[in-house]
């Protein structure tokens, strides 16, 4: 047997890390969405000016500076040193992936508030400019600038969608997490969950059609990730087979195939072909259940993974 002595005693890293929690999860979740809004968003305006948008998806990116604001603030809630927070913004750190996201995260607002006043209706914002004349050159140049700002919110909503798999996947000490799948995993999920959460209001029918087939290719490539992802754990070595059993007949299994493979991806996904299929818009069921697998997944990576190691496969080669 391999006996190890240490004289450390930190109740939160010994014996094992377990540092993160559900704030950080939601944060992801948050962040996801944002993401996955600010590119469809993008993608509208645009390769797809001519359609005709509800009143209903002109407000929407008005919830985008409210979603970002209630993730940063269960991430802050999540910090042991709450107020040094500031000191992310004085500095660039080229290989922290938290320095870059910190600094992605406050590009996210400039942009929203752009689609935002945008698409506020016209008589709504000469109304608000004659209170405040002084704005009335930004704003109109903020409209001149839709394209600029069009493609502003793909790149920005991709690297924000990127970067919240890359925060995970950056930590090489949890097997689970350390996958340059999780980028793009977390990209999908959250254009998939964006979609969903768009068909939550009251679009026209032919925003919903359009979306709902969206979100159905996204979900496939989603399961295609996930299926990538396993497989890359499978065929690694000792420690990510011991992770990748930890949904795999571990405590997480239940939670992972029936929250998000089952009733976050293949159940929504079988609803809204059948909406497809018969000429219906996509409704409010699937896009409820997308949602909860997409929080499910985070959910189930930050804690699991936390879980995971190097030490088991390390002690198990000792004996």
């Amino acid at each position: 047997m391999l006996e190890t002595t240490t004289t450390r005693h930190n109740p939160l890293i010994d014996p094992d890390l377990h540092v993160w929690h559900g704030e950080v999860a939601v944060y992801l979740f948050l962040g996801g969405v944002v993401a996955g809004l600010m590119v469809l968003s993008g993608v509208l305006r645009i390769w797809m000016p001519e359609l005709k948008r509800s009143e209903a998806l002109k407000l929407l990116p008005w919830t985008n500076l409210v979603l970002l604001s209630i993730g940063m603030l269960c991430l802050w809630l999540d910090l042991s040193n709450r107020f040094n927070a500031w000191r992310f913004y004085i500095a660039l750190r080229p290989i922290s992936p938290m320095s870059w996201g910190a600094w992605i995260l406050l590009l996210v607002y400039p942009i929203s508030a752009h689609f935002a006043w945008a698409d506020t209706r016209a008589d709504w914002r000469e109304s608000i400019l004659k209170r405040l004349p002084f704005m009335r050159g930004l704003a109109d140049w903020s409209i001149r600038a839709g394209k600029q700002f069009g493609v502003a919110s793909i790149v920005v909503g991709s690297l924000l969608g990127i970067y919240t798999g890359i925060l995970l996947g950056a930590f090489s000490s949890r097997p689970l997490w350390n996958s340059a799948l999780l980028g793009p995993l977390f990209m999908v999920s959250g254009l998939s969950t964006a979609a969903a959460f768009l068909l939550l209001f009251k679009l026209n029918d032919d925003e919903r059609r359009w979306i709902g087939l969206a979100d159905m290719i996204l979900i496939i490539s989603e399961l295609g990730i996930l299926g990538l992802w396993i497989i890359a754990l499978a065929a690694g070595g000792g420690a990510s087979q011991t992770a990748l059993g930890l949904v795999f007949g571990g405590p997480w299994t239940a939670a992972f195939w029936s929250l998000v493979i089952g009733l976050g991806l293949l159940v929504p996904l079988f609803g809204e072909w059948l909406e497809h299929r018969q000429g219906a818009p996509a409704g409010r069921g699937p896009a409820i259940l997308v949602l909860i697998g997409g929080l499910s997944l985070r959910w189930i990576m930050v804690y699991a993974g936390q879980h995971s190691s190097w030490v088991e496969p390390a002690m198990a080669l000792g004996n």
